[in-house]
């Protein structure tokens, strides 16, 4: 009779060489009982962010508002959140191997979890790594055993690691989704002003929008 299978992630790296930004979970798999041999694995994980299982400054508290709100919220809104969800299959292994799980990252904020993972200052992202799948198992054979939907891992990915990644492909920079129609207004914005760049653009918005009123006209809009 062929035991269950066990995981644990043990560490989390950004892909330096990845097109764009990735993040690579390390998982170690065990496999138990008295046949102790996986001739193949099917593996599913689902990544979920847990954010009530760390503390928040008053910075980060500020930052997260539009996710959970106020603090005096948190105890009904602090409600996990999708991060990603990969699949691999595992080559066969004998007692237990370590295979890494790549997961694609977007720096899209209207995405909750980039937007919380962009919102930390330090310290650690809550992770749980929920596992699925199909194992073929089996002396002289296959037996096909399903990975039990309760099966899962721990994982507190620092943020600096976070960081890292996002830096890689974004160096000191942020990245912003607008529907056409506003990117169209504000692409004729800038070329009716002859502004060399979008941060240009921006930022001579900001200055007129941080204008004494007088100075506008009654539209809103810079004389």
């Amino acid at each position: 009779m062929t035991g269950g299978l066990d995981f644990a992630c043990v560490g989390v790296r950004a892909e330096p060489y990845a097109a764009g930004p990735t993040l690579v979970f390390r998982v170690r798999v065990t496999a138990g009982g008295e046949d102790r041999r996986v001739h193949a694995l099917a593996l599913r994980c689902q990544f979920r962010v847990e954010p009530a299982q760390r503390r928040y400054s008053d910075a980060e508290a500020a930052a997260l508002g539009d996710l959970f709100g106020e603090r005096e919220r948190w105890g009904r809104s602090l409600n996990p959140l999708q991060f990603a969800q990969v699949s691999v299959v595992v080559p066969g292994f004998d007692g237990s191997t370590e295979v890494d799980l790549p997961v694609p990252c977007s720096y899209d904020t209207d995405i909750a979890a980039t937007r919380f993972c962009d919102a930390l200052d330090d310290g650690e992202v809550p992770l749980l790594l929920l596992f699925s799948g199909t194992a073929f198992r089996g002396p002289g054979g296959f037996q096909v055993e399903p990975v039990p939907w309760h099966k899962e891992a721990v994982c507190r990915m620092p943020v600096a690691v976070w960081r890292e990644m996002m830096d890689q492909h974004f160096p000191g920079c942020g990245w912003l989704r607008l529907p056409r129609e506003v990117l169209d207004a504000l692409r004729a914005y800038r070329s009716r002003n002859a502004l060399p760049s979008w941060e240009a653009t921006v930022e001579q918005l900001l200055a007129h929008a941080e204008e004494p009123r007088s100075l506008l006209t009654p539209e809103g809009s810079p004389r």
